[in-house]
C-alpha cells in the first residue's frame, strides 16, 4: 500500500477518534471539606478532579491539622478560626481508652458520652461562628459570587458547606457517610428500625425484640443530638443569613447527589434513593512497590508471612500495659510484624517486630506476604482490607469503629477484640484464629471479588456524577420531595385518620339506621296491640 494512502487513512481515523471523543470542559468547583481522616477521602477525589481538568477552590480553617494552604491541585481560601478542640479531643480519647481498659462503670461511660456530645456541639458552634464571620466579610463573599462556581462539593459531617451552598444558590454534591447527627442514610432514605441498626448500637440487621428496643433508644440519642445539640447552631445562622430561613436536615435532603462512602458488599441491605451513589473503596488502588528496606523486611518473613498493625492517625499508642502484652505476643509468633507505634518502646518487643512512625498501609495490604491486619476499624482501613482481601483482627476504640468491624465480623471476615478484653492470652488466641482459620481469609477474599466486580470503578462513578451535576446544573429529578412533607403526611397519619373517620361515620350511620328501623317496628307493634 502506498505511503501516501497509509498516511491518509491514519489522518482520517485520527479525525474520527477526535470527533467521537466527548467534550470535557473543566468545571469550577468550590470545596468545603472536613479535617482529619475525612480530608484524606476528599483529597483523593480532588486529585482525580484536578487530573481531569477541573478548577478547584478549597475553604480551610487557619488551624487546619491536615489541609495545606498551598497545593498544586487547588487554590485555597483560609478563614480565621480559634480552635480549642484539639487538646479536649486528645484528653477525651485518653479518658475513653482508660475507661474501656479498666472496665469502668456505666456512670463513667455516661459522663464520657456526655463529654463527647458536648465536644461535638462545640465543634459545630465553632464552624458556624466561622461561617458567620465569612458571611459578614463582604470581600470574601463578593469573590465567591464573582467566581461563578458550578457546584459546592462538601463533607456534611460538619455542615457549613451546605449552608454556604444555599446562600450562593449552587448545586450540592456530598462526599458523605456521616452527617451532623450520624449515618447519612437516616436523613434521606426510609430506615425501618426493625432491621436497620442505628449508629453506635452495635447491632446487625438481625435483631431480637430486646435488641430492637435498644436500637430505638440509640436512635433517640441521635435525634436528641440533632434537635438539641447540633440543630440550633445552624438554625440561628440560617435565620440570620438565609432568606426564608432553613433547617440543616432539610438542606442535606436538598443535596443533588450523595457520593456515599460505602457499598452493599460492606453494608447491610437497606432501602436507598436514586441520588445516592455508592463509592465505597473509591480511594483504593493496586499496591505500589514498597521501599527497598521495607520490601527486604517483608521478604525475610519467608512462608510465615507478615502481620501489620496500626490504629489510625489519632492514636499513637495504647496504654503501656496493653502495649507490652501485645508486643510479647508478637515476639512469640513465627510471622514478622510491622507495627505503627509512636511513643515509649515496649519492653517486651521481639526481634521479629519492626516499629514504624508511618507505614504505606495500602501498599502493604496489597502485598502477597501480608497474612493479617490488626486495625481499629476506621472506614478507610476496613475498605482497603476488603479491596486487598486481608482478614482483620479489630480493636475498636470509639466513633463508628465497632460498627464498621461488626459488619466485617458478621460476614466472617474479621474478629473483634474489645480493649477491655485484651490481655496476652486473648490477643494471642484472637490473632491465631484469624491467621489459621481459613474461613477468615476465604470470606474476605470473597468480599474482595464482589467489591471489584463492578461495571465502573467507584472513582469513575464519583467523577461521572460530579460532572453530571456540572453539565445539568443540578440533579433535582433524582431528589425525593418527601422531606417537604409534614411528618404526619409522610407516614400517612392524616390519611389513616380520614379513613378511620369515614369508617366510623359509616358504622355509626348503619347503627343509626338499625336503631331507627328497630324503633319504628316497635312503634308499629305497640299500635297493633292497642
Amino acid at each position: 500500500m502506498p505511503l501516501r494512502r497509509v498516511c491518509g487513512i491514519f489522518v482520517f481515523l485520527s479525525v474520527c477518534l477526535i470527533s467521537f471523543t466527548p467534550p470535557c470542559d473543566g468545571g469550577n468547583i468550590l470545596v468545603f471539606p472536613i479535617d482529619g481522616s475525612h480530608w484524606i477521602n476528599m483529597k483523593v477525589l480532588l486529585d482525580e478532579l484536578h487530573a481531569r481538568g477541573h478548577s478547584i477552590t478549597v475553604i480551610r480553617p487557619s488551624t487546619s491539622w491536615y489541609i495545606p494552604e498551598k497545593s498544586p491541585v487547588y487554590t485555597s481560601i483560609t478563614l480565621d478560626m480559634n480552635d480549642v478542640l484539639e487538646d479536649f479531643f486528645e484528653d477525651y480519647l485518653q479518658e475513653h481508652m482508660t475507661a474501656q481498659r479498666e472496665g469502668a462503670s456505666a456512670l463513667t461511660f455516661f459522663k464520657l458520652n456526655m463529654s463527647f456530645l458536648s465536644m461535638i456541639s462545640r465543634a459545630h458552634s465553632l464552624w458556624t461562628d466561622m461561617l458567620a464571620s465569612m458571611f459578614d466579610n463582604e470581600k470574601i463573599m463578593k469573590s465567591l459570587k464573582d467566581s461563578q462556581y458550578d457546584l459546592v462539593l462538601t463533607d456534611p459531617a460538619i455542615a457549613p458547606g451546605v449552608v454556604l451552598a444555599k446562600y450562593l444558590k449552587l448545586p450540592v454534591v456530598l462526599n458523605v457517610r456521616w452527617i451532623t447527627s450520624g449515618e447519612g442514610h437516616f436523613a434521606i432514605a426510609p430506615s425501618p428500625l426493625s432491621y436497620i441498626p442505628a449508629p453506635g448500637s452495635g447491632l446487625t440487621d438481625k435483631m431480637s425484640f430486646i435488641q430492637r428496643v435498644k436500637n430505638m433508644l440509640f436512635y433517640s440519642i441521635i435525634m436528641f443530638q440533632q434537635k438539641v445539640l447540633v440543630g440550633p447552631n445552624y438554625d440561628a445562622i440560617c435565620d440570620k443569613y438565609i432568606e426564608g430561613g432553613c433547617e440543616i436536615i432539610s438542606l442535606l435532603q436538598e443535596a443533588d447527589i450523595w457520593l456515599f462512602r460505602s457499598d452493599f458488599v460492606f453494608e447491610f441491605p437497606r432501602p436507598t434513593m436514586p441520588n445516592i451513589i455508592y463509592i465505597g473503596g473509591f480511594q483504593c488502588k493496586p499496591a505500589q512497590p514498597l521501599p527497598a528496606d521495607l520490601e527486604d523486611f517483608v521478604q525475610s518473613a519467608g512462608e510465615h508471612g507478615v502481620i501489620i498493625m496500626t490504629l489510625g492517625t489519632l492514636i499513637n499508642a495504647l496504654p503501656k500495659e496493653t502495649t507490652d502484652e501485645i508486643a510479647a505476643v508478637f515476639a512469640k509468633m513465627p510471622q514478622k510484624v510491622i507495627w505503627r507505634h509512636i511513643g515509649e518502646r515496649p519492653s517486651t518487643l521481639g526481634n521479629n517486630t519492626l516499629i514504624v512512625d508511618w507505614m504505606p498501609q495500602k501498599d502493604l495490604l496489597g502485598h502477597p506476604q501480608i497474612k493479617a491486619f490488626i486495625a481499629h476499624g476506621g472506614t478507610n482501613g476496613v475498605q482497603e482490607a476488603i479491596y486487598h482481601g486481608v482478614p482483620v483482627l479489630g480493636i475498636p476504640l470509639f466513633f463508628d469503629q465497632y460498627d464498621n468491624l461488626l459488619r466485617l465480623q458478621a460476614k466472617g471476615a474479621a474478629k473483634i477484640l474489645q480493649l477491655s478484653e485484651i490481655n496476652g492470652h486473648s490477643f494471642e488466641q484472637g490473632l491465631k484464629e484469624v491467621l489459621h482459620q481459613d474461613s477468615y481469609r476465604q470470606n474476605i477474599q470473597r468480599l474482595s471479588r464482589l467489591h471489584r466486580d463492578q461495571p465502573m470503578t467507584p472513582m469513575d462513578q464519583a467523577i461521572f456524577w460530579v460532572e453530571y451535576v456540572i453539565r445539568h446544573k443540578g440533579a433535582p429529578h433524582l431528589r425525593t420531595e418527601a422531606y417537604k412533607m409534614p411528618w404526619y403526611s409522610y407516614y400517612c397519619l392524616d390519611v389513616l385518620l380520614f379513613l378511620l373517620t369515614v369508617v366510623i361515620a359509616f358504622l355509626l350511620s348503619i347503627l343509626a339506621i338499625f336503631r331507627f328501623l328497630c324503633c319504628r317496628n316497635r312503634r308499629k307493634t305497640k299500635t297493633k296491640q292497642h
